[in-house]
Order: structure tokens, then C-alpha cells, then sequence
């Protein structure tokens, strides 16, 4: 049964007692970040946003993978991965099981394509360009447009710059 109990808050903050709850919290936490790099370390780089250790409990360590795909070429370097983490880290692992996460593939989703297409300073603004084909036909929708999806469109093919705009820009 559980101790349900109300419960002093200095107790939880009691740095002296050596079973404080919050300490307990924030041990387990730096253990799981250990090996949050430890396995990122030992994966293949255009992994790392996509899979995280959730859990390490009773010899199993489970990893969270942001889709199927991921999951399935996890599941490629999972032999070589449990034997790396019995050699180096944890010598009790027994298995790693591996659930799809979501949530994973959203919070990474920004960071994954940083990653994955890096872009230098100049080029930055590369990718917000339309040619100028595009914009002249943006530009020939927009004119059989309503007027509110008009606005919109007019304003995309403004981003083709001033080399698609000055052949397609319409005068008003």
C-alpha cells in the first residue's frame, strides 16, 4: 500500500537525508541523460533527433523513436547497440525495446532538417525563392481568384524577388 500521507515540503528539500524524494528524481534524471548521450553517441548521426532513451528499469533499456521508419532502422543497429552498452555502460542490460513516440516527431521535426540540410549563412534566404515561372503563375491564378485567396497568392509570388517580380509584377 502506498504512504498517502501528507507530507512535510522541507522534507522533500532535506538535502541530509540521503532518500529525499526530489534528490532521488534528479539522480534518476541525470542517469537517464547519461545514457541519452552515451546511446546518441553510439548511433548514427541522422538518428539523434529522431530516437531518445525514455526508461532504463529491470535490465531493459527502452528507447522512444519519433515514427515507424525510425523504429525499423533502429532495429537494424539494435545488436551492435545492446552489445556496445553491456561493454561500456551497463554490463546487466538485458534487451531494448523500442516504442514509437509521436510527439518525438514533432518537437525534432525543425531540428531534424537543421541536421540533415545544413545551411551556410549565404544561403539562407535561398530557400524562401521562387523562380520566376512560378510567379508568373502564381500570378495568372491569383487574377481568376477571389479577392481574399488574390491577396494571398500575390503575396507568394512576391517572394520570388526582384528578378520574378519584374517580369510578372502586375501593375494596379
Amino acid at each position: 500500500m502506498r504512504n498517502s500521507r501528507p507530507q512535510s515540503i522541507e522534507k522533500l528539500f532535506d538535502e541530509t537525508q540521503n532518500s529525499g524524494c526530489l534528490q532521488q528524481i534528479q539522480q534518476r534524471a541525470v542517469a537517464l541523460n547519461k545514457l541519452n548521450k552515451t546511446v546518441r553517441a553510439l548511433l548514427p548521426s541522422q538518428m539523434h533527433p529522431w530516437v531518445r532513451v525514455a526508461n532504463y528499469r529491470q535490465g531493459i533499456l527502452v528507447l522512444e523513436v519519433a515514427n515507424a521508419s525510425w523504429m525499423m532502422r533502429l532495429r537494424y543497429e539494435q545488436p551492435e547497440l545492446l552489445s556496445a552498452l553491456r561493454a561500456q555502460i551497463i554490463p546487466s542490460l538485458t534487451a531494448i525495446d523500442i516504442s514509437i513516440n509521436p510527439s518525438l516527431a514533432g518537437k525534432t521535426a525543425s531540428t531534424a532538417q537543421e541536421h540533415a540540410y545544413p545551411v551556410s549563412s549565404g544561403q539562407k534566404n535561398m530557400g524562401c525563392q521562387l523562380s520566376s515561372d512560378s510567379a508568373a503563375a502564381l500570378l495568372s491564378v491569383a487574377e481568376r481568384s477571389p479577392e481574399k485567396l488574390r491577396g494571398v497568392l500575390e503575396r507568394l509570388a512576391s517572394l520570388a524577388g526582384e528578378r520574378g517580380t519584374s517580369k510578372t509584377s502586375r501593375n494596379k
